[in-house]
């Protein structure tokens, strides 16, 4: 198509030609201002004055992938949100979890669904999972500029991969750092600022070839042990009726976990937690006056 004849359509020529599949390409040719990585960076480090997202785990289980994150956002000190959601599906085999940056990060988060939606309808196809692992690096590292003045985002990316070969886990991991440097885990991975503790936890419960009932209290359980240990993650909040938001995985596509599923298996964990904690006393001392 001539420049004359893209003219009388009203479109610039660059929403004509096909150049490529990447959604961001094309953004970068047509209008570079928009993409996150190319507005101009702050003089002096900003972390604290922007609300940032903390943990989020993920488990592979024997069908698949489950991913979890809680609630909680901070800014410096304070508890800037309480019911923010950081895990969301990137298309329908893969979803990815956002730490750090808020703002920024759910900003990526669109701008990735977007590029996977526009690759899909231009190639006819679904990209595959280490295609999609390599988009997000390539969108982590154009933000290296604003993660060098505190604004970073560092996601988790987890999926079913259509490819995986007979006798392998479908369920794959991918987590990154500040540079985009992509790093595929093994079984389980967590981010954030309670991302120690949640290991630590996933560590002990998780284990090869687990069901989904049981990685998906692994996920819940680990949350749980982050918020016990560090006060940017978000426990549990039954006075609120806020739970961590868990999306599984599998054969069948990305599904988020309702409220009430996430709810039943967090209240069995507490429940569990107050049973271990209360001190087996001798029968005589639980009767009045400690008299048998």
């Amino acid at each position: 198509m001539n420049e004359r004849s893209a003219g009388r359509s009203g479109f610039p020529p660059a929403y004509l030609d096909r150049v490529g599949s990447s959604f961001t390409d094309f953004l970068g040719a047509t209008a570079p201002d928009l993409l996150p990585g190319r507005r101009p960076l702050p003089q002096l480090p900003v972390g604290d004055i922007a609300p940032h997202g903390t943990t989020i785990v993920s488990v592979t289980y024997e069908g698949g992938v489950l991913m979890g994150g809680d609630r909680r956002a901070t800014m410096g000190n304070l508890i800037s949100s309480r019911d923010i959601e950081k895990v969301y599906p990137a298309d329908s085999y893969s979803v990815i979890g956002i730490a750090g940056a808020a703002g920024i990060a759910i900003e990526m988060v669109r701008l990735y669904q977007v590029e996977l939606e526009h690759y899909e309808k231009i190639e006819g196809l679904t990209m595959s999972l280490d295609g999609k692992a390599n988009r997000l690096a390539a969108m982590i590292r154009g933000n290296l500029g604003a993660a060098l003045q505190g604004l970073a985002v560092v996601p988790l990316f987890a999926g079913f991969d259509l490819d995986a070969a007979p006798g392998t886990s479908p369920g794959r991991i991918f987590s990154y750092d500040v540079t985009g440097g992509n790093y595929e885990e093994r079984g389980y991975a967590a981010v954030g600022s309670g991302s120690l503790f949640a290991k630590n936890s996933l560590k002990k419960t998780w284990r090869q070839g687990l069901p989904a009932d049981a990685a998906f209290r692994t996920v819940v359980e680990a949350l749980y042990d982050a918020a016990d240990d560090d006060s940017a993650t978000g426990g549990p909040d039954p006075v609120r009726r806020l739970y961590p938001i868990v999306y599984r995985v599998d054969a069948e596509g990305a599904v988020r976990l309702t409220d009430a599923e996430v709810a039943a298996v967090a209240d069995a964990i507490v429940a569990d937690r107050a049973e271990a904690d209360r001190p087996n006393l001798p029968r005589e001392a639980t009767q009045l006056g400690g008299q048998p």
